[in-house]
């Protein structure tokens, strides 16, 4: 009789795991790297509490899963126990591509490839050592199993990946509002027609959520200082890239000295033709990143150290957001950052630069929350009567920003 691990996590309280086969795909070292990836990227400049990393949270997703599938199968929902099994691998996964600080640095370091599709490429990885283990699990997470309800609790606008990390997230920064009922959604869930769905009781529950991921957005996510963060690291890496294309030698860790100086924009067909760019990757976290701009602060180019400065001293962009154009800001801002320190005209898009910020609380194209109803029709949960949830609160919110340097 296999022993059942049980791991003690702040949010839900004991996680149990009885399956080893999880414990196995845990104690891989790629899983483990995860340890070291921080869930929210630099949103811990704000708030400071908010340093849990995406090993927590893939675990927690896990639990949610099993808690899920639990439900489904009270509910005479016929899911096989190698399902079950598969369907917590996929989920367990989901996110074991992430770059370094995660969605902060995902199409820098590697340009144009998804955190999914590096997550593919892992697991298959995996699957060949785990002599196919993860055969399932893959179909699942590519949408590509028979059961569509499988792969819309991994991945769609209600999965429990969404549902870990409002909860956890709201947790860790102290930010209520991210607060959501998961366990009476959980309950709620039934399927129908092989599609994933609430019952009508549990629409209000929904609702919660949808609002609350939108309150997260704003006050967290997309607060103007983590994005001027986000934006500031990505420029130092940025700048690395553009000295590493020149010849110019820079402090590296190995596994990020591969893809500073690889001077290539990688594809799939690069991953896949090349098994040692996902071993590099692999082999990069938080600490490698975190290592060389504390290291870079001294670098005799002048760009790179003031970035790193700025990072390492929380001294970090000025940001506005605004409903209209900023784009007539910008030359002001760069012409007195031009006079005050001295940056030719060829730099001066690292200290002072606009951009757009979106988000979609609840999109209408994409994988609909339907909800299962008392008379046994289907409705999205848009079209529900005196539904909070309904066309304008759907619609993308897009807001510009300029982010600058204070001389």
């Amino acid at each position: 009789m296999s022993r059942v691990k049980i791991i003690n996590d702040p949010v839900y309280g004991f996680l149990r795991i009885p399956e080893p086969e999880l414990m196995q795909i845990i104690e891989h070292p790629w899983f483990q790297r995860l340890r070291n990836i921080r869930q929210m990227g630099l949103a811990y400049l704000v708030y400071p509490g908010a340093t849990h990393t995406r090993f927590h949270h893939s675990l927690g997703a896990c639990h949610l899963m099993g808690k899920a599938l639990d439900e489904l199968k009270a509910k005479d929902i016929h899911i096989s126990k190698e399902e079950s099994l598969a369907a917590r691998i996929a989920i367990l996964l989901h996110d074991i591509g992430h770059a370094p600080f995660s969605h902060s640095l995902e199409h820098t370091l590697v340009e144009g490839l998804s955190h999914e599709t590096l997550s593919r490429f892992i697991m298959q990885r995996m699957n060949v050592e785990f002599e196919g283990l993860l055969n399932n699990a893959i179909h699942i997470f590519d949408h590509s199993y028979e059961k569509r309800y499988l792969h819309q609790l991994v991945s769609s606008q209600l999965d429990v990946d969404r549902m870990d990390y409002l909860n956890r997230d709201s947790f860790y920064t102290g930010v209520s509002e991210g607060v959501i009922g998961y366990d009476r959604i959980l309950q709620m869930l039934t399927v129908k027609n092989n599609e994933l769905m609430v019952e009508e009781k549990g629409v209000h529950s929904v609702e919660k959520f949808i609002v609350a991921r939108r309150l997260m957005y704003w006050q967290v996510y997309l607060h103007k200082t983590v994005l001027g963060a986000e934006q500031l690291l990505i420029n130092i890496l940025k700048r690395a890239k553009e000295l590493a294309a020149d010849g110019i030698k820079l402090f590296t860790t190995p596994a990020l000295h591969y893809f500073l100086y690889l001077n290539t924009h990688l594809t799939i067909k690069d991953f896949e033709d090349n098994p040692e760019h996902l071993v590099k990757f692999c082999e990069m976290d938080d600490n490698d990143v975190l290592t060389c701009i504390k290291t870079w602060q001294s670098h005799e180019d002048k760009i790179l150290s003031m970035l790193c400065k700025m990072i390492v001293l929380r001294k970090l962009y000025k940001v506005r957001l605004s409903s209209q154009s900023l784009a007539s800001n910008l030359g002001e801002k760069r012409e007195e950052i031009k006079k005050q320190l001295g940056i030719d005209d060829n730099n001066l898009h690292y200290l002072a630069f606009t951009g757009v910020t979106s988000n979609s609380t609840y999109n209408v194209a994409d994988e609909q929350i339907q909800i299962a109803m008392k008379d046994g029709s289907v409705q999205d949960i848009s079209e529900i009567d005196n539904s909070l949830v309904n066309q304008a609160l759907a619609r993308p919110v897009h807001k510009n920003y300029i982010c600058y340097i204070q001389p």
